[in-house]
């Protein structure tokens, strides 16, 4: 969920925002004048300044006599004044972000400080409501024992920000929100100088990367947020919801609260190598050991601080028998601490911690320890020691020394372990069956496993994972391919050794079509020790027992994979061997579901309708076969992908289906929009938790005149995505020149070129729209500011089922649609995401990449429909919500919005001119590539990717 659309839990009325909030934008826009008049003259800055006064009276009257005069002012200016004027409209964008974010913070504080009721998506707000309907607190513990919730961090390429810059635009955000608190006119001069100086620092630091992003960068910039927000917000946020749940049920005050960890991390960044030929073992080494140098230097630089804390002298204060036993043992003789003991203590700690972090390959260790210690074996033995610390601080001391430090390590541990996430592993399912079939071929087993039919491979799998025999010799030769693969899963081996089974626990495969696609990874892991059989002497037709390190995980993401996913978990949990292991993990298997290529490849509305469907019927196999079901929804930043508040979307999830089980994607920029503040990151984190919660127990309506409208309200949107998907297809991949369209008509050629990215913009050489990633065909679709996958085929849908006199009245037909919006959740959140992306739609720009189309007739011909569609589907959603105005539920959206696109607008105009320029260039020059150009254009790809924040 993007920080904006998240916002209508947050914030109800745009007036508590708006002249404070323009106050600031017009500070930020005026230090960034001076910045431009000082560095690149007073030419630029007249020409940025007339640009920005002619784009706020475009947007402030939509009059077409602003729009041409600021075309034309564009038109006329030189390659080095164009990269100029993005470069300012660009920082501005992000200027004006960091203003937004600080006054949805200080509005959200002052609500808390007023002791207003709390706003949807509040832990406390979940709990009252749990508790109205008399939810017991028992109950409510047995939920915090079971359950996982789980956001995962992966990137993708529309991660457009540099570190560089974000941690500028941190240090900006800190002095715009400390101006607030100074009363002093010195104090305001310097604040002010010292925001000069940050944005002028941000004006002349290079905001676009020169060489492509490696898999190594990728890691750390992930890691980044964990300083920023995960390392200290997630243990505040365990305090949070224990210190609300024991408020709202005072029964349950004496009890100790669950010590399990229900919120935990997960990554893909160095184990996701789907696509990505940059992924190998040597990336998830490397990123196991980057997790594990980040979180044991927090810890270290926790246990330091907290040795300089806790000075009680053992004169005064008395200590448990456990604690002086650690303090003998402490390898720290100095005289000064000898009535110390605490301090003893963690010196004693804090030298073994330094022995793990160099067993673990973590060396950056920035004090040296007082002499030798073992590494821990575990980070449960790293807090047994500490717990020590925590019950005779408690007993003898005081809860309160505690709380401030120690208790936010202590659950740090259970959180974080050594390895800070779990790394998931991902690989395309065909790779799976080429290394499989050549261990078949080598093995002298079958020499054509790929021409099998489904049966036949599904035969061959179990009977040879029902033996014990390996297919691998160190004597055969492999390709390239298959000696990579296999040396992955054994360094997955290697990692869950190493940092335990809590490092790596999940294999992934995209593009799930088969039972045999799942069988192939068993296979695999049985080939490289990652399931291990135990072998009976009088056992001759399989395995006794197994262990599986790794759960296969099938992702199933276009819609005919979808359409298919019940059918195959079917078929596999009915396998002997495979219920075995999944008993062995708690009797608990996960499903991923794709969003991004399930709307690509069906369309915005068919995608959704598809994946509610789908886990709907996982839901009945699952519980026919008495297996809890984990969904992990593959959801990108964008509507389109499958995006939009999580809050929402938890909620929308149909019965059943979460049961406090959940992990869902953060990806790309999104993970900067929404974790790059720690406050701002903390209220995201409780939105997961509250919104699981309200999911799994709140009770769904059983009534049997409601069960009866949602049975009718589920085959009305199965007929609207039928006509969508229609609509769609249609336009997609069954007109002629559509693919020449969007290759002409969008940037999705120079987005390719960006380095923004570790993997390639197609998973195939080729411009056909099959092979393109979903995510930069978003992206593309987002920059010409059509948004087209999060929106196309709605109108034509609603409009045909409508106009179908079968049944009943379009009149009649249209209240049933408007009851379904007020009622659903599901279709409710579907609008809402829709109505979001709409007021970012603008066809008058749009109208201007359509230009770049070099034949007219296709020009007209498809733009024109997709006009057609927009009308149709705005029309539609205007009908069904009762509403004309875009955003009407979300005011504080509305004005962020509408106070950033007349600085977005310029952009847009600056962005075409220049693409029509370089593509021109190219024809006249070929060969030759003028890099100031291209700089431009990407910058203008950076600066309305930041403006109009999750459409990348």
């Amino acid at each position: 969920m993007s920080k904006q659309s998240s916002s209508k839990t947050i914030q109800t009325s745009s007036n508590e925002l708006g002249e404070p909030l323009k106050d600031d934008i017009r500070l930020l826009g005026r230090i960034l004048g001076k910045v431009l008049r000082d560095k690149e003259g007073e030419e630029i800055f007249n020409i940025v300044e007339t640009i920005r006064r002619t784009a706020v009276k475009y947007r402030r009257d939509m009059n077409s006599k602003y729009s041409r005069e600021l075309s034309d002012i564009l038109l006329n200016l030189s390659r080095d004044q164009s990269i100029a004027v993005v470069r300012a409209f660009s920082y501005f964008s992000h200027l004006a972000n960091i203003a937004v974010d600080k006054h949805e913070n200080l509005t959200y504080r002052e609500r808390l400080i007023a002791g207003e009721p709390p706003e949807p998506g509040r832990v406390s707000l979940a709990l009252q409501k749990l508790k109205n309907i008399n939810v017991s607190g028992d109950t409510l513990r047995n939920f915090f024992e079971d359950a996982l919730i789980s956001p995962v961090l992966t990137a993708h390429p529309t991660e457009v920000q540099r570190r560089s810059t974000l941690d500028k635009e941190r240090e900006i955000s800190r002095l715009i929100t400390e101006r607030d608190h100074l009363r002093a006119p010195w104090e305001i001069e310097e604040n002010e100088q010292n925001l000069y100086a940050r944005i002028a620092t941000l004006w002349q630091t290079r905001i676009l990367r020169y060489t492509k992003l490696t898999v190594a960068d990728e890691i750390n910039n992930a890691l980044s947020f964990y300083h920023i927000t995960f390392l200290r917000e997630l243990p505040k946020l365990y305090e949070k919801v224990e210190a609300e749940f024991k408020n709202a049920f005072p029964d349950q005050a004496n009890k100790n609260f669950p010590s399990t960890t229900y919120f935990r991390m997960g990554s893909w960044i160095g184990g996701d190598r789907d696509g990505n030929p940059n992924v190998n073992a040597d990336t998830m080494r490397h990123a196991l050991i980057s997790q594990a140098t980040v979180i044991l230097e927090y810890y270290l630089e926790e246990i330091h601080a907290l040795g300089a804390e806790l000075s009680m002298s053992s004169l005064l204060s008395n200590v448990s028998e456990e604690l002086q036993e650690l303090a003998n043992a402490s390898p720290d003789t100095s005289e000064h601490r000898i009535d110390e003991p605490y301090r003893r203590v963690l010196i004693g700690i804090y030298t073994r911690l330094a022995a793990t972090a160099r067993a673990l390959s973590t060396t950056s260790i920035f004090r040296g320890e007082v002499g030798t210690g073992e590494p821990y074996g575990s980070p449960a033995e790293f807090a047994a020691d500490l717990q020590i610390v925590v019950d005779s601080l408690t007993k003898h001391a005081g809860i309160e020394i505690v709380k401030p430090r120690l208790a936010k390590i202590r659950r740090a541990i259970d959180i974080f372990g050594f390895n800070l996430a779990t790394l998931d592993m991902r690989q395309n399912s065909e790779v799976h069956e080429r290394v499989v079939g050549e261990l078949f071929s080598r093995a002298r087993v079958v020499s054509n496993y790929a021409d099998l039919t489904e049966e036949k491979k599904v035969e061959l799998l179990l009977k040879e994972l029902n033996q014990p025999r390996m297919l691998y010799s160190q004597f055969a030769d492999y390709s390239d391919e298959t000696t990579s693969e296999l040396k992955i899963l054994h360094t997955a081996k290697e990692i869950s050794t190493r940092y335990g089974a809590r490092a790596i626990r999940n294999y992934i495969i995209s593009h799930t079509r088969a039972l045999s696609d799942l069988l192939e990874v068993y296979l695999l892991q049985k080939e490289t020790g990652l399931l291990r059989e135990q072998w009976a002497p009088d056992k001759q037709d399989g395995p006794s027992d197994a262990v599986l390190d790794l759960m296969v995980v099938p992702l199933f993401e276009t819609i005919p994979d979808l359409q298919r996913a019940a059918g195959i978990m079917e078929q596999v949990m009915a396998i002997p061997l495979v219920r075995h292991m999944i008993s062995r993990r708690g009797n608990l298997q996960e499903v991923m579901l794709g969003y991004s290529d399930s709307n690509k490849d069906g369309g915005f509305l068919t995608s959704n309708w598809e994946l509610y469907r789908t886990e709907m019927q996982l839901v009945k196999v699952f519980n026919a076969a008495g297996v809890k079901l984990r969904l992990f929804h593959g959801r990108g930043g964008t509507v389109g992908r499958g995006g939009g508040p999580s809050y929402d979307a938890i909620l929308a999830q149909p019965v059943g289906t979460v049961n406090g089980q959940i992990r869902l994607t953060e990806q790309g920029e999104i993970i900067a929009s929404k974790y790059s503040h720690a406050e701002i990151g903390a209220r995201n984190l409780e939105l997961l938790v509250a919104g699981t919660l309200e999911a799994s127990l709140m009770p769904h309506r059983e009534e049997s005149s409601y069960a009866k409208k949602l049975i009718d309200y589920e085959q009305i949107l199965s007929e609207l995505s039928s006509f969508a998907h229609k609509a769609y297809r249609n336009l997609v991949y069954e007109t002629e020149g559509f693919t020449e369209y969007f290759f002409a008509a969008t940037p999705i050629a120079e987005i390719a070129e960006l380095n923004i990215g570790s993997r390639p913009a197609s998973r195939k050489s080729s411009r056909r729209i099959e092979d393109l990633r979903a995510i930069p065909w978003g992206f593309s679709w987002g920059q010409c500011r059509i948004l087209l996958p999060a929106w196309y085929g709605f109108g034509s849908a609603v409009s045909t089922w409508l106009d179908n006199g079968i049944g009943a009245t379009k009149e009649q037909k249209l209240e049933t649609l408007n009851e379904m919006f007020n009622n659903w959740p599901f279709f409710a959140t579907l609008l809402s995401n829709m109505d979001m992306v709409l007021s970012k739609v603008d066809l008058a720009i749009a109208s201007r990449y359509a230009e770049l189309v070099p034949d007219e007739k296709l020009r007209e011909d498809i733009f024109g429909r997709i006009c057609e569609e927009h009308a149709r589907t705005v029309s539609c959603l205007e009908a069904i919500t009762g509403t004309s105005e875009r955003l009407a539920t979300n005011p504080l959206l509305a004005n962020s919005l509408n106070r950033r696109l007349p600085y977005i607008d310029p952009l847009n105009y600056m962005q075409v001119e220049m693409i029509k320029r370089h593509r021109q260039a190219l024809i006249d020059y070929p060969g030759e590539v003028d890099a100031r150009a291209n700089r431009g254009i990407h910058l203008s790809i950076n600066g309305i990717a930041a403006g109009l924040r999750n459409t990348g």
